[in-house]
């Protein structure tokens, strides 16, 4: 797909996984909404890209905070690529150590965001990108959702965080099959471990040996990997309806 001169909305484009794809695609030419409840961050991040970037200040699971975006994005009728990055972890067990179950209120929030706030921005984007006018083999455009390892290899205390995120990696192929015929794509991408604001808040010894858990290369992953792997896939259109792990090979042990 010829992505230059179309538009894009990120979510959670404020920091991390999000920033670095917001930055990419600017760099290929795309504009870029970033969609976050971060406004000052998202702010940070247009201004570091300059123009023909812009935010929208708002929550993946409001419905009509995400139809605000999509439609910013969409204006002038060019919107091609929505990627989801907004979202986050929990650390919970079935049962605490005291026996008691697991509370169902964290468990709750996280499928929210994670998984509705994904299904918001899936479904509004895929809407206005229907609208749009296709291009070599009848493509309208992609969208890119964020999974990640721990829906394969879920660690003691991630049942929230592994159960939303297979629920991500779950809706790829129906997506993918419900939208094949107005000519859009979805793709997965299941990050391992990464440098994001989230693992920076660990002391340093504690990151390094995280990085060197990873098969190869030794290390965690960089937010711009991931921003270059959302860019191929928004210009290779035979990429769809798949799963693609960025991970350096890890397989997450049990803790």
């Amino acid at each position: 797909m010829e992505i230059q001169g179309c538009s894009a909305v990120v979510t959670g484009g404020a920091s991390g996984l999000g920033a670095a794809t917001a930055r990419k695609l600017a760099e290929l030419g795309v504009r870029v909404t970033v969609f976050d409840r971060n406004e000052e961050g998202a702010k940070a991040v247009v201004a570091e890209l300059g123009a023909g970037t812009n935010v929208v200040a708002g929550d993946v699971t409001d419905p009509a905070d995400c139809q605000k975006a999509v439609d910013q994005a969409a204006e002038g009728g060019n919107l091609r690529i929505a990627v989801n990055c907004a979202g986050t972890g929990w650390v919970g067990r079935v049962i605490n150590r005291d026996g008691s179950p697991h509370d169902l209120a964290p468990f709750q929030f996280i499928q929210n965001l994670n998984v509705i706030g994904t299904f918001n921005v899936m479904t509004k984007a895929a809407s206005a990108i229907s609208a749009t006018e296709p291009q070599i083999d009848g493509e309208r455009g992609v969208i890119v959702n964020t999974a990640s390892v721990a829906a394969f290899d879920g660690q003691i205390g991630q049942l929230a965080y592994s159960a939303s995120k297979g629920a991500v990696v779950g809706m790829t192929l129906p997506a993918a099959r419900d939208l094949a015929v107005v000519g859009i794509r979805v793709v997965a991408i299941a990050p391992g471990l990464f440098d994001t604001p989230l693992l920076a808040m660990l002391p340093d010894e504690q990151r390094e040996a995280l990085g060197r858990s990873v098969n190869f290369p030794m290390r965690l992953g960089v937010p711009a990997e991931y921003g270059e792997l959302v860019a191929h896939i928004a210009t290779n259109s035979y990429l769809n309806a798949e799963v693609i792990r960025l991970d350096g090979g890890i397989r997450m042990p049990p803790k």
